[in-house]
């Protein structure tokens, strides 16, 4: 019945190609259309029409056919600003709201006079009054961003360009306080899975148009994972007469090297888009150590989009895309011999089709099949491997459809749809101690841990011995002590998840009112079961006098599990592979989530220099989600918290470019504060596992900004700079002083601990030290007894960093092939600085020293 239901769902792309049935086009981009026209009616051909966002960047020029037509396609749903002029005609201005699939008509009119090409931007023009809280970012800004992440360039993106987000390591970040709580959607198709270096292959910014963050009140048509909806239009091929893209090559410091290609070509019916683009670097993760160990890594990216419109009313899209990682797991100093390595390999197929019924109403169909295949390998001799030897492999495959109704009806917006999930896991996972100090039952006199292998139990300390027992033994873990006589664990397990939802949404626009009504229903069925109805509400008011628009938000929500590991995090219960709990307490299947969440918001533009946007959030999340590491590899598992209470605030201030100059900065803070127990994982080294406790998690950050100010001299030289500010996250095994005493010598010196005048090295750690005398510049200790876990957790110390970005465009001057020279730096000033420390959520992982990358591109 599986394997009917799953070859059922394969079938309908191919099926949907053979049978000729034109494929849908994306849902999170549309058209403007129309016809220039002189006062008399006729049509002018070869005006140029000009259609721009001031705040999101977008800027583009098409000209008039012989029928006076022009058009402009794949652009995001926002609203934009349209100039037309011709020879002998004086410009003329308009405003046109894309909401839909559906073509907007937008016909203009020229009267005879002089001629203008320079586009004027109005007050209103920069505001955004639709009732949902976003930031849109389109291709001509993002791509003179200097991104920090080479090898997780999407999550780096997301991160400088939205307000309430904190950076983690490798391509990691925490939406309003969450654990990456983050929907893909990819022209349309729905994405929650994990989206990192270590999860799955993120797409390349190579093959991006646009991209529109929805960190407010998701609409209806989003579930699972929804504190922050990524909205991605790729590029497309529609309408280049001639092959254009771009070649290009990068090299940088750490021998990272960037090959790219990216071309598109076709007419007004058939258009095709492929890139293809490489990376490959000394330090591919965030390494454990400021200078890598055992860090090299590549990865390839291939995309195609091909798009044919058969007829006026249907239009077939296919994206297909492969990619390929693999790369070494850094090592500390702690672990000189080790040789770990993981590989992953993804691939998507997305046909899509849409029909338009009439100009006000169309129907959109879109299956998809994509997977990730993780594998993960240790040292060819296991006991190379400290402290734990470790193994997987893993697939996740996900097959889906996707259907829709749009209908225009005078103020209302009307969509209703469904959507279908098919989830398939199969996960394999190996485990054993190698270290003999790690586990052990016994300690010395000097409270060192006893390596003696025929000691198995604490019951052997004090027996014919000076031993005590050892307070942070895991009996759990004994069987699996390869160091007395243990046996590696090994875990196989296969399971497949079912998903069902239907949604319903109204936007409704009514003079300076902007409503957007919707509900949804999930279900869910997989390891546990359970389904929800969740109602959403999003308002918005134009105060056209003032330049402000007020916007009020709610919501409920329903979060299905972490699909990475799943299956292997629900069988080891409460406590973990370290706990001897009984079997009543193994087998605890994680469980869908409900959320209620409320937002606030405004937006204020000053004339047209300036707008501000900002939003207050609050969020209940009853069984909330995160993930537990083993040590310091990227093996992550789901867990599972009793609830969490989460708020805070997101500010964006833009200012649209002007001469050439051109700035934004997004500020955020959240507090996310966590009640227990947790349930799932694999290592549980949290000592309050088993109580309701409250604690703040590392999603936790007072403070981020990050500020990015660009100039262009007309279309040459250009210059970007951004400044970063994180006031740091929870670094929680750093409770006191005497704590960090307990460090191995390694782990003082990752956080540089110092004794007065004194800093630890790996050949003289600090073992004692007066009072008030020790600290750390990169991790804030609490002073003895005034650790808090919810008042004053320890923290990762402040950090400020600057990159900057200088280029070129067209340097030889050339009409047709352009060349353009880039120069990157991030971490200008070489700042020393961690982004975790000891997590069991996240391990160790320094921010990159200074980078330093050349680029040179051709462009045809």
């Amino acid at each position: 019945m599986r394997m009917g239901r799953f070859a059922l769902m394969l079938s309908l792309p191919v099926a949907a190609i053979a049978a000729g049935i034109p494929a849908v086009a994306q849902s999170t981009a549309g058209t403007v259309t129309g016809i220039v026209t002189d006062a008399s009616g006729a049509a002018i051909p070869n005006a140029t029409v000009l259609i721009a966002n001031p705040v999101s960047g977008l800027n583009r020029t098409a000209t008039s056919d012989t029928t006076g037509r022009y058009t402009f396609t794949n652009l995001p749903f926002n609203r934009y600003h349209i100039e037309v002029s011709a020879t002998g005609f004086s410009s003329t201005t308009s405003d046109v709201q894309v909401r839909t699939g559906n073509a907007t008509q937008l016909d203009l009119q020229l009267k005879v006079g002089a001629a203008s090409q320079e586009i004027t931007v109005e007050s209103d023009d920069v505001l955004n009054t639709s009732a949902q809280q976003s930031t849109t970012i389109d291709r001509d800004l993002f791509t003179k961003l200097p991104l920090v992440s080479t090898s997780s360039p999407l999550s780096s993106l997301v991160t400088l360009s939205t307000p309430g987000i904190a950076s983690d390591s490798n391509g990691l970040f925490h939406p309003l306080g969450e654990h990456a709580d983050t929907t893909f959607a990819i022209d349309g198709q729905p994405i929650s899975d994990q989206q990192s270096r270590v999860f799955g292959n993120q797409p390349s910014p190579n093959i991006i148009q646009s991209v529109n963050v929805i960190n407010g009140i998701a609409p209806a048509e989003y579930g699972d994972k929804t504190s922050l909806v990524v909205e991605t239009t790729t590029r497309s091929g529609l309408g280049l007469a001639k092959p254009t893209g771009t070649v290009g090559l990068s090299y940088g410091t750490f021998g990272s090297v960037t090959p790219s290609l990216a071309v598109g070509f076709g007419g007004k019916t058939v258009g095709d888009f492929l890139s293809i683009d490489g990376y490959r670097s000394g330090r591919y993760l965030d390494s454990p150590e400021y200078r890598p160990i055992h860090d090299v890594g590549n990865s390839i990216n291939i995309f195609n989009r091909s798009d044919y419109h058969p007829t006026d009313a249907d239009a077939l899209q296919l994206n297909l895309s492969f990619s390929r990682s693999w790369f070494q797991q850094p090592n500390q100093y702690d672990q000189p011999n080790q040789d770990q390595r993981a590989k992953i390999i993804s691939f998507n197929i997305a046909p899509s089709w849409t029909h338009t019924i009439s100009p006000n109403s169309l129907i959109t169909v879109s299956p998809y099949l994509r997977q990730d295949n993780f594998h993960y390998y240790p040292s060819n001799d296991v006991f190379n491997d400290t402290p734990v030897t470790l193994s997987q492999s893993r697939r996740l495959q996900n097959a889906g459809l996707r259907a829709d109704y749009t209908l225009n009806k005078g103020i209302h917006t009307l969509k209703a749809g469904a959507t279908l999930y098919h989830t398939f896991l199969t996960e394999g996972f190996g485990l054993g101690v190698t270290d003999a100090t790690f586990n052990a039952p016994c300690v010395d006199a000097d409270g060192n841990p006893v390596t003696d292998p025929s000691i198995t139990s604490p019951t052997q300390c004090g027996v014919g011995n000076d031993y005590t027992a050892n307070d942070s033994y895991a009996p759990g873990l004994a069987p699996y002590d390869l160091t007395r006589g243990g046996s590696i664990y090994r875990f196989h397990g296969h399971t497949d998840i079912k998903q069902e939802a239907v949604y319903f949404s109204d936007n409704i626009m009514w003079h300076d009112w902007n409503v957007q009504l919707g509900v949804r229903g999930d279900n869910y069925n997989g390891l546990s079961s359970r389904s929800k109805v969740e109602p959403r509400i999003n308002v918005a008011y134009h105060v056209h006098p003032s330049g402000t628009v007020l916007r009020l938000g709610w919501g409920q929500f329903f979060l299905t599990p972490y699909n990475e590991n799943l299956i292997v995090s629900s069988t080891t219960g409460v406590g973990g592979l370290q706990s001897t709990a009984g079997d009543q307490l193994k087998d605890v299947a994680l469980k869908p989530a409900s959320r209620n969440q409320y937002t606030a918001g405004f937006e204020q533009s000053f004339g047209r220099y300036l707008v501000v946007n900002g939003e207050y959030f609050w969020k209940y999340t009853d069984r909330d989600f995160d993930f537990d590491v083993v040590l310091n590899s990227p093996l992550a598992f789901p867990i599972q918290w009793q609830k969490s209470k989460i708020d805070g605030f997101g500010i964006k201030v833009t200012m649209p470019a002007y001469h050439g100059v051109s700035a934004y900065s997004v500020l955020g803070h959240t507090r996310s504060r966590f009640f227990g127990p947790e349930v799932g994982g694999v290592l549980s080294n949290d000592p309050t596992i088993n109580t309701s406790s409250v604690f703040r998690i590392d999603h936790d950050q007072a403070f981020q900004q990050s500020t990015n100010l660009q100039y262009q001299y007309k279309h040459g030289p250009y210059f970007g700079l951004t400044w970063r500010y994180e006031s740091g996250l929870v670094a929680g095994s750093v409770t006191d002083p005497e704590t960090a005493l307990g460090f191995t010598p390694d782990q003082q010196q990752q956080i540089q601990l110092t004794c007065g005048n004194v800093r630890a090295t790996l050949a003289n750690p600090i073992t004692s030290c007066s009072p008030g005398q020790l600290y750390s510049p990169l991790v804030k200790i609490p002073a003895p007894g005034t650790e808090n876990d919810d008042k004053n957790p320890p923290r990762i110390a402040p950090r400020t960093l600057f990159d900057g970005q200088l280029g070129w465009d067209n340097v030889l001057h050339k009409d047709r092939l352009k060349t353009n020279l880039s120069i990157t730096a991030t971490n200008l000033t070489n700042k020393t600085a961690l982004y975790n420390f000891l997590s069991t959520f996240s391990g160790t992982h320094y921010v990159s020293p200074r980078t330093v990358t050349g680029q040179v591109s051709f462009n045809f």
